[in-house]
């Protein structure tokens, strides 16, 4: 039996009102609620490459994955369902994308918990149409409007840009670091000593990171994934606009990597939308192992309240911790070190 997220139960509420319409699911979807649902026809447009697998695999090509919603995905269409994500900018960008290829009298339900900020729906659609709260339940707010115009989209428009030293980082709405290098992955690239060779950074964000790590470190063969769509179109950008060669793919922690690598960077991410999720970190380490060269080195950053020094120790026998402040700990496993190894250098490095 499936569990759904407070939003979709929501959804089920009024499930009713859907089963003559053909259905677009977008947003930040959390569960396979599109694989069950009772409707004329249910298409669904992922963002994130995780959910896109998990509906795939019941949905096939009605389910799609981009950053954009392709024109044939939204055709025929009568109503959008919107998961509102936790970034107001990136519902906007997503909402101004779909509402350019919706045709004029669409039906749109938005749902989300109120804690994402989903009564700013309110003000974001005020221009396209009246819009009216349905439902308020289990923390979420539902509400619905017809679209009386549709929206103006250039993609080129939503793109911002930072300098890190001399590195270039280009963004879009919804991607980590967006506003600047993270104080996490700053610590994780103060303690890297002696990165050479093939360099897999798992969930690279606007690819800050790498593109510091290559700029500084001639001759690195790197690979960034990530699943988020923004993201990845957002390391391609910052790979480009610094002249560096990289390889940047849609997968889900190791899903779709293939090879062993002699470093795997990551600073993880330990939410799902709003909901707490070591999952993808626990699996990250838990994989490494089978991507990593004899000797290669895993280091991720993460709060230091997080429960990882016991995985890594389970996973590799041992662990470091490279770098900590009061917030963050850098911790580094390294495949086939004896597990007598010390555990702790306490190293605090700053660049």
């Amino acid at each position: 039996m499936s569990v759904f997220c407070p939003a979709s139960e929501v959804m089920l509420r009024h499930a009713d009102e859907f089963t003559e319409r053909r259905v677009l699911f977008a947003g930040d979807l959390q569960d396979d609620l599109p694989c069950q649902f009772e409707a004329r026809e249910v298409r669904v447009h992922c963002s994130q490459y995780h959910h896109w697998r998990q509906l795939a695999r019941t949905l096939g090509e009605k389910a799609q994955f981009s950053l954009l919603p392709p024109p044939e995905l939204i055709d025929g269409c009568d109503t959008l369902i919107f998961y509102w994500p936790k970034s107001k900018q990136e519902a906007q960008f997503q909402l101004n994308a779909l509402l350019n290829q919706l045709p004029i009298g669409t039906d749109l339900f938005i749902v989300g918990e109120n804690r994402s900020g989903v009564r700013s729906a309110e003000t974001l659609l005020a221009d396209f149409g009246p819009i009216a709260k349905m439902d308020s339940a289990r923390r979420c707010s539902l509400y619905h409007f017809r679209s009386e115009r549709q929206a103006q989209f250039d993609v080129s428009q939503w793109w911002d840009e930072y300098q890190v030293d001399d590195v270039i980082v280009k963004t879009l709405p919804g991607v980590f670091s967006r506003d600047g290098f993270d104080v996490g992955s700053q610590l994780l690239l103060s303690a890297l000593e002696n990165v050479k060779g093939k360099v897999l950074d798992v969930g690279s964000g606007a690819g800050v990171l790498s593109a510091i790590l290559a700029h500084e470190n001639p001759g690195l063969n790197l690979t960034l994934s990530d699943v988020n769509a923004a993201a990845l179109e957002s390391s391609k950008a910052t790979i480009s606009a610094n002249v560096l060669q990289a390889k940047v793919i849609a997968s889900d922690v190791f899903s779709d990597i293939e090879g062993r690598f002699d470093f795997i960077i990551s600073n993880p991410p330990f939410h799902d939308g709003l909901q707490t999720n070591l999952t993808a970190a626990e699996s990250l380490i838990r994989g490494a192992t089978k991507h990593l060269q004899l000797g290669g080195r895993l280091c991720i950053v993460a709060n230091a309240f997080l429960p990882y020094p016991d995985l890594l120790d389970a996973t590799f026998g041992s662990h470091e911790v490279l770098a900590q402040t009061g917030r963050f700990k850098v911790y580094q496993s390294i495949l086939g070190r004896p597990s007598a190894a010390p555990k702790d250098k306490k190293a605090t490095k700053k660049r």
